[in-house]
């Protein structure tokens, strides 16, 4: 099932991603958080010990290649080596031994590690700091942690003001007296104590813990609660429910903060999260569009423009990258899979052409099943529908704007490996040639047509917790 090429082997780290992407209530998994990957991986119970992959773990992080030769396992990240035995907790890594904390295990190819060594064994290959939670099943790699401190204002009316060192972005479910935020793509840490009370008899107290790679603020109070963004995705204002909204299925459990894009006070409800990805970047140029400007650097603005209009819209947008940094297809397959969001929308740009092609994947033919790894190159299969009408109703807004738009499928990663509704948006040159691509107002009506595509299909997007 396995080579050991890098190429495979990349395909096993992506296909152990698809699982986490939408793990059952019973599957136990761990979530990574690194300065350049968000992920989500399987747990395995062997012997009486939780195990995790190796090379799944690593191959976001990193450049990776390992070799199974019988009994012997082998794996080289960036330029650190780690030697393995089946069956034996003694490794080397750099060198120097490292004593397991069960044995270590082959499964097809598939180097298996206990994961109450991950805190030991991991630094000595990355050799930068991190921090396992290994109770909630939850790694910081670096400086990512986001930090929460609280401010209670005691009104009349009250609220409490939950100010946070990043953007976040959680789920948000409230039941009488009890509002409950959970952050499942958000490496939030604990506020130093696990429970806060406050002096208050409306607001009486805030509690912080992680479940399964999920880190949840409770706060509990006398009164039905509703909660708001402010500060631009930083701040999450917790407050008193009005009486209506108390009794209104908005005030029942299940309902999520607003967007950032909207004003503070808003009321809640759910937002589906768009998967924004600029093609190419870093050391990934994509087409040279003219002497000076690159493809990554088309997209990359493209995207910005889109998410505003998406935010806008009422949609939350994560983006799979910010700035000029290189990000491998696999890893931008695996970072959308584990965000679970509603739509993936890949941005492209050419000189060639008029106006703007919309892809879909073009699947393989079926995989055979690998046991609980899915098929990674058709990943795409079960939601391609709803992709082709997603497709379909981009082109029918970017038509309306006077854009020479079509649709078609094609064999154009990572789309296929994509577990949500997924497509691929090439921009061309309109009438007025290239400079016309490179310039901000054509780039605008294009992002324009493109969010109320999906504004048209909103329905049928599914809103994943």
């Amino acid at each position: 099932m396995l080579s050991a090429t890098k190429k495979s082997l990349a395909l096993l780290l992506a296909v152990a991603t698809v699982l986490a992407a939408a793990p059952t209530a019973e599957e136990k998994q761990v979530a990574v958080f690194a300065p350049t990957a968000i992920y989500n991986l399987p747990i395995l119970d062997r012997n009486g010990h939780e195990y995790i992959g190796l090379l799944e773990l690593l191959e976001p992080l990193g450049r990776v290649t390992s070799q199974t030769s019988g009994p012997h396992w082998k794996i080289r990240y960036n330029t650190v080596e780690g030697e393995f035995l089946a069956g034996k907790t003694r490794s080397k890594i750099r060198g120097h031994n490292f004593d397991l904390a069960a044995p270590f295990l082959i499964e097809s190819a598939h180097g298996l590690i206990p994961l109450e060594s991950l805190a030991g064994l991991l630094p000595r290959f990355l050799g930068n700091e991190l921090s396992f939670h290994e109770n909630g099943r939850r790694l910081l790699i670096g400086e990512v942690g986001i930090q929460p401190s609280f401010q209670l204002e005691p009104g009349p009316p009250a609220r409490l003001l939950l100010n946070f060192s990043g953007l976040v972005n959680p789920t948000i479910a409230t039941e009488p007296g009890r509002l409950r935020m959970f952050f499942k793509r958000d490496p939030v840490v604990s506020p130093g104590s696990q429970s806060i009370s406050f002096n208050s008899k409306v607001i009486t107290q805030a509690n912080y813990s992680e479940n399964n790679g999920v880190a949840e603020l409770d706060v509990s109070a006398s009164v039905p609660l509703m909660a708001t963004f402010g500060n631009g995705g930083k701040q999450i204002i917790v407050a008193a429910a009005p009486t209506a909204a108390a009794k209104s299925p908005a005030g029942q459990a299940g309902s999520s903060v607003p967007s950032p894009g909207q004003p503070e006070n808003a009321p809640a409800a759910r937002r589906p999260l768009v998967i924004v990805d600029p093609a190419h970047g870093g050391s990934e140029r994509g087409a040279a569009l003219s002497d000076a400007v690159a493809e990554k650097d088309v997209t990359l603005a493209l995207a910005r423009l889109l998410r505003h209009e998406l935010e806008t819209r009422g949609f939350a947008v994560l983006m799979l990258r910010e700035s000029d940094t290189t990000v491998t297809l696999d890893q931008r397959a695996s970072q959308a899979n584990a965000a679970q969001g509603a739509i993936y929308i890949s941005l492209h740009a050419v000189s060639q052409g008029m106006g703007a092609h919309v892809y879909t994947a073009l699947l393989p033919a079926e995989e055979p099943s690998k046991g609980i790894f899915r098929a990674w190159n058709s990943a795409q299969s079960p939601v391609l529908p709803v992709s082709a009408m997603v497709a379909n109703a981009v082109v029918a807004e970017m038509q309306k704007r006077q854009f020479a738009a079509r649709q078609s499928p094609a064999s154009l990663r990572p789309l296929n490996n994509v577990t949500m509704p997924a497509v691929a948006i090439e921009l061309a040159p309109g009438t007025g040639g290239l400079g016309e691509l490179m310039s901000a107002t054509y780039q605008q009506q294009a992002a324009d047509a493109i969010a109320q595509g999906i504004v048209s299909i909103r329905d049928r997007l599914e809103v994943r917790p």
